[in-house]
This record gives C-alpha cells, structure tokens and sequence, in this order.
C-alpha cells in the first residue's frame, strides 16, 4: 500500500495555507522535527505556503541541531519519510526549531495526518548541551515500519524537489 507522497501531503494543507503576513510575529511554541520537516524549504511549504516565504518570515524561526533520546527513525514502507517511535538506548539526530505560531501547528498537524500523534519530548542541543522540553510527531503505525535508518541526504538529493512549492 502506497503512502501519500509530498505533493499529496502538501495538497491538505493547501486550503489553510495563508499568505504570509508581515505583523505575524514569531510563536511560543517549538518541535522537533527528524525527517522531511528538517528541510527549512519543506518546513516553510506547509506552514507558509512556498518554501522561500522571505526573509522576514525566515527569520522568526530559529533551528538547531538536537538529539532526541530513546528513540528510534525508522523507514516507512511505501514512503518518502520516516517514523519515530520510542526505543530504549537509540537516538535521533534532528533539527530543534523555534518560532511556531498556533497556526503554523495546526498546518503541521493537518501535513502529519492521522499516522503521527504530537507528544511532548526533552531533546539536547548539539551546540551546547542543553536540554528544551519541545514537541514531535510519534508514529502511530510501528508495523509499517521497516529496519534501517532513514537517509536524509538521500532524501535531500532524490526527494526534495517533490516536497517543497514555488
């Protein structure tokens, strides 16, 4: 069975998609994101709508390189991008981010769909060590999970293009 790929995913977020607005200011809240949201292109085509919505909006998001404990990324069957699920002693290398407004959670809530539930996590920075409390996508679905790691250079080099708008 054939996953939603990234164009299909980026089409149910398209309704609720605004144009960016300048007077939105940067959001209280932050995620962790470890597979295709690691992309700042595929990141800005769900919450503003085009992967390059400009500087300005560019700029109220910060993003740092994080680990997430006791978890494991795992390569989906059928599909472009990965899951996450616990896992005792395993590790996740992603991306912190900060600067997320209620309405940006919301587009990634819809782009996650029905296969990913949002818990909140601890994550330690790689810059510094330090720990944030934050939030990430849990895959609900452990057996469409397949042994292996997920590639994100391999994703960026093969897959990238399909994920991001104008």
């Amino acid at each position: 069975m054939s996953k939603p790929n990234g164009t299909e995913r980026l089409r149910a977020v398209e309704d609720t998609t605004p144009t960016p607005e300048p007077n939105n200011s940067n959001g209280p809240f932050t995620s962790f994101f470890y597979g295709t949201l690691m992309a700042p292109e595929v990141l800005f085509s769900v919450i503003y709508g085009r992967k390059n919505p400009g500087k300005v909006f560019e700029d109220l998001h910060t993003f740092h390189p994080a680990i997430l404990d006791n978890h494991a990324r795992r390569v989906l069957a059928f599909a472009d991008y990965p899951g996450v699920v616990p896992q005792e002693g395993e590790s996740v290398q992603g991306v912190y981010v900060t600067g997320l407004t209620d309405a940006n959670m919301e587009r990634l809530d819809i782009f996650e769909g029905s296969e990913y539930v949002r818990e909140k996590v601890k994550v330690r920075l790689l810059e510094n060590g330090e720990t944030r409390e934050t939030e990430v996508y849990i895959y609900l679905h452990a057996e469409d999970l397949k042994e292996g790691e997920w590639d994100f250079e391999h994703f960026k080099k093969e897959k990238l293009a399909l994920w991001s708008r104008e």
